[in-house]
């Protein structure tokens, strides 16, 4: 989307959504005038360190079983590393139980084991295990891991009993209650409930009902709150902003079933069915985007240097001085940027190219801009912009101060599209939003894109992003 072009900017009229105060909360205290603290370390007892040691441990101890020449310091590594991987994900609301756990632990052993007996037949057969050695490494192994395994988590529950996660409760008030009062009553759960988030008080007695973001601030703030339990299958919808907000405080965010016997999982809480959620996934990966971006960026700069050069000159004769144009965009956080891309249209002035929405008008364009939009080639600039940090090769697309206050404003989610660097292309853009297409549109595919971030979505769309290039049609 370019900003030269002068067409009256669309009107934007504020809607009723039904959301409640709390539903339409800007992240990370923005515009409403209060904000949740900044992201905290994860709880240590969370770490898995504890138990990737205690498994270090056991395979040491299981090496016992091996003679002097099979314990070779390359073949012990192989048996540790193998007995490490490849690990479940972590993080159920509780600690999980010994025996719970014991068949993923005794199947990693076996395999690690088996392994190892089967490069030594082939590599060095004259050290080959025979079963009776691979038998006692197994049982050595299994039972030293039980035995610190069983230690970790037993301080993990009793910290637990002692120091149980705060935790707050999101959906309809007689459901999150029915859910809050039986997770009070199973303290082994390691959770504790403090309030219930929901649009409005129903008269329920139980816990206080949080019905502005005001409230969930203070209750954040004053109870330590570490995790969340969405509790109605709405809550992830219309509660969406503030889930994200309190992920980025660094809570732990838990969709729980109050109504349904079981979801296809193990995660259980109090015995409903629960499931984690991961609303900034993008959070996570933020050092391997950052690499792609500068690798990309930074080789394609060195390579396209040569036509760069060739449309400033060919720019410069035909329509004059001035060939690069500059704007400010809003990026992360809402932080303003500089934004490059090769003039391709002239405004009147500089409130026509703050305020006025971008519309394809060619007949006003000289051919070479034409055929610089039409080929995306105004948009190469921009390059220096991922480099520089600015911008991302991948993300939502950066607008303008004064659009950005008004879909804010009018559309769910807008806001929620800056928890992310803006990109040069995005999944909106390889689906056709470009240009003047639905705003509403691109802030769903935009959401979308950042909650289910993943480096391979990233190169996928960088992909198809290139193939477009053969059938251009502008921004």
């Amino acid at each position: 989307m370019t900003a030269e072009h002068t067409v009256p900017s669309p009107g934007v009229q504020p809607r009723d959504h039904g959301f409640s105060a709390v539903s339409v909360m800007p992240p990370r205290g923005t515009a409403a005038g209060f904000r949740f603290p900044a992201p905290r370390r994860p709880d240590r007892s969370a770490s898995p360190v504890p138990l990737l040691v205690a498994d270090g441990m056991a395979a040491l101890l299981g090496t016992l079983a091996l003679t002097e020449a099979q314990r070779q310091p390359p073949l012990v590594t192989l048996l540790i590393i193998a007995s490490l991987l490849p690990r479940p994900r972590d993080g159920r609301p509780a600690v999980p139980g010994l025996l719970e756990e014991l068949p993923a632990v005794c199947g990693r052993i076996t395999v690690a084991w088996l392994a190892l007996a089967a490069l030594l037949a082939a590599y060095r057969p004259e050290h080959a295990l025979s079963v009776g050695t691979v038998l006692t490494g197994l049982a050595l192994q299994g039972a030293a891991g039980c035995v610190l395994r069983g230690a970790v988590h037993g301080r993990r529950r009793a910290a637990l009993l002692r120091h149980p996660h705060t935790a707050l409760v999101v959906g309809p008030v007689a459901t999150a209650q029915r859910v809050a009062t039986a997770v009070l009553r199973h303290p082994r759960c390691g959770v504790r409930p403090v309030g219930i988030v929901a649009e409005q008080p129903d008269g329920t007695k139980g816990l206080p009902v949080l019905t502005s973001g005001k409230d969930v601030e203070r209750a954040v703030i004053q109870n330590g709150v570490r995790a969340v339990l969405a509790v109605h299958p709405s809550v992830r919808a219309e509660q969406g902003p503030l889930l994200r907000t309190l992920a980025e405080s660094g809570c732990v965010l838990w969709e729980v079933d109050a109504d349904s016997p079981s979801y296809m999982t193990k995660e259980r809480l109090a015995g409903f069915s629960c499931r984690r959620l991961d609303m900034s996934p993008a959070l996570r990966g933020s050092a391997s985007k950052r690499t792609l971006d500068i690798l990309v960026s930074g080789t394609l700069l060195l390579l396209v240097s040569p036509l760069l050069l060739a449309c400033a000159g060919a720019l410069r004769i035909s329509d004059g001085p001035g060939v690069v144009f500059r704007q400010e965009r809003i990026g992360k956080n809402g932080k303003p940027f500089t934004l490059l891309k090769f003039r391709t249209h002239r405004p009147v002035d500089e409130h026509e190219s703050a305020t006025r929405w971008s519309v394809a008008n060619e007949n006003e364009m000289r051919w070479f801009c034409r055929m610089l939009r039409r080929t995306s080639l105004d948009e190469l600039l921009q390059l220096w912009n991922v480099l520089r940090g600015d911008m991302s090769l991948i993300g939502p697309r950066p607008e303008r101060p004064y659009f950005v206050g008004q879909f804010s404003q009018t559309y769910p989610g807008y806001a929620a599209r800056h928890r992310m660097r803006t990109g040069i292309t995005g999944l909106a853009q390889i689906h056709g939003l470009r240009g003047d297409t639905s705003i509403e549109d691109r802030c769903r595919f935009d959401n979308a894109y950042i909650d289910d971030w993943s480096l391979w979505q990233d190169i996928c769309i960088l992909l198809r992003t290139a193939g477009s290039l053969v059938r251009p049609t502008g921004s």
